[in-house]
């Protein structure tokens, strides 16, 4: 799943941090860093249901499954049914 990390934060990276890694860490908080805001949230959604074939649905969009970088890998592996 490692390559799912690279994807996602690459994705960040070059759609919120116009392309500079600021170093954040997997486990930092889109919100709190003020990485991603409420319209970027359906921007990443619709990242993840194009790229990795799954359904967020309304219940989905919650800081646990969608605001960090590990947040999101654990998110997508559940979704995908993936141990």
């Amino acid at each position: 799943m490692e390559a799912i990390e690279q994807e996602l934060r690459r994705f960040v990276i070059d759609n919120f941090l116009f392309g500079r890694d600021n170093g954040f860490k997997d486990t930092d908080s889109f919100l709190e860093r003020g990485i991603i805001d409420s319209t970027g949230v359906l921007e990443l959604v619709a990242f993840l249901e194009e790229n990795y074939g799954i359904s967020v649905g309304d219940e989905d969009l919650i800081p646990e499954n969608l605001d960090s970088i590990a947040n999101l890998v654990r998110f997508i592996r559940t979704k995908m049914d993936v141990s």
